[in-house]
């Protein structure tokens, strides 16, 4: 795995013409680990200073918030269409040109151009193969809270933002009071609680702690690497269960370095960058004909089987699903 990150990190940007030395400030939703080699290797490519601050969604779009107009960031680089739409629907987002956003997936582009999709994940079910049986699995999650064969073998992680855009969409498409009861359901359950940790949550499965947790597709991926007797269960097509979720970055119409902020978001869709987002991450790219893992389904199959979703519905939702699982007694 050192010999392919080393091998596609090297081919990131090549090509790109070394422009005068300037800074550019980046706010990422995006662990350090999974994104540091493009930063990394733009800099080199290009001769301009990037400087990173990393945080949670919620840390980061708190702090846009507060700096206002005296904001230091010129990229917004989010793990979620949550905090990305919530950002937008503020007026935060200058408007990209054609130039950034052609050549990228209309599935989780907005329609108002304001931010750009940069990798695709998928909600799903992680099982340990050894312990249970897929067909054993019900055919959507709604139906999850009624499996109490489970009860005390389920994981899951209430604080991390992709479970609780999902949320935010189960309140869009089924209303408040479902979502309330499927909470209390699952919470009947007694589910382990990993909080944002779906790695943890994964050791937790191999060491035999639960047999199944609902977390994105990717981190079954990366501890498929390793042998894990973990597998992915997909509900039917079309269910929330199967919610897709973009990550992506806008521009903050505040910042002062617009021009290269445009070069940082072109580097993140350009055909390397995406290679290495889904050989070393094994997120899905937002640009066509890359040759994805054996392991993974194709995109336009898994495309199928998440419901279509308008993205703006869940920045609305978010602070509606938070409050449902405070008052539940989760957060």
């Amino acid at each position: 795995m050192k010999r392919t990150l080393l091998a596609v990190t090297a081919l990131l940007l090549t090509g790109t013409s070394v422009a005068q030395t300037k800074t550019l400030t980046v706010y990422s939703g995006r662990a350090k680990t999974f994104v540091d080699p493009v930063v990394q290797q733009f800099e080199r490519q290009t001769g301009i200073k990037v400087n990173v601050r990393y945080g949670t969604d919620a840390q980061l779009v708190a702090a846009i918030r507060e700096e206002g107009s005296r904001s230091p960031a010129d990229v917004y680089w989010g793990n979620s269409v949550g905090a990305l739409g919530e950002l937008a629907e503020e007026g935060k987002f200058s408007k990209l040109g054609s130039a950034l956003t052609r050549n990228v997936s209309d599935d989780y582009l907005p329609d108002s151009r304001t931010w750009l999709p940069t990798t695709v994940r998928f909600r799903t079910l992680a099982y340990n193969t050894t312990k249970i049986k897929p067909e054993s699995l019900p055919d959507s999650i709604m139906d999850l809270p009624k499996m109490t064969s489970l009860k005390g073998r389920i994981g899951w992680t209430v604080s991390y933002p992709s479970f609780q855009d999902f949320l935010g969409v189960m309140i869009a498409q089924q209303g408040e009071q479902k979502t309330r009861a499927w909470i209390e359901g699952m919470k009947a359950l007694q589910p382990k609680d990993y909080k944002t940790s779906n790695v943890g949550m994964l050791e937790a499965m191999r060491a035999g702690e639960i047999d199944v947790a609902l977390t994105n597709h990717y981190y079954i991926q990366r501890v498929n690497r390793l042998s894990y007797p973990i597998d992915t269960y997909f509900f039917k097509n079309g269910d929330i269960g199967n919610l897709g979720n973009a990550t992506g970055a806008g521009i903050l119409k505040t910042s002062k370095n617009q021009a290269n902020a445009a070069r940082f978001l072109s580097a993140l869709v350009a055909r390397d960058a995406q290679t290495f987002f889904l050989s070393v991450n094994f997120e899905y790219p937002v640009i066509g004909n890359i040759l994805q893992p054996t392991t993974m389904l194709p995109y336009a199959d898994v495309i199928k089987r998440s419901p279509k979703v308008d993205p703006t519905v869940m920045p609305k939702n978010i602070e509606k699903a938070q409050k449902l699982l405070r008052d539940a007694g989760l957060l």
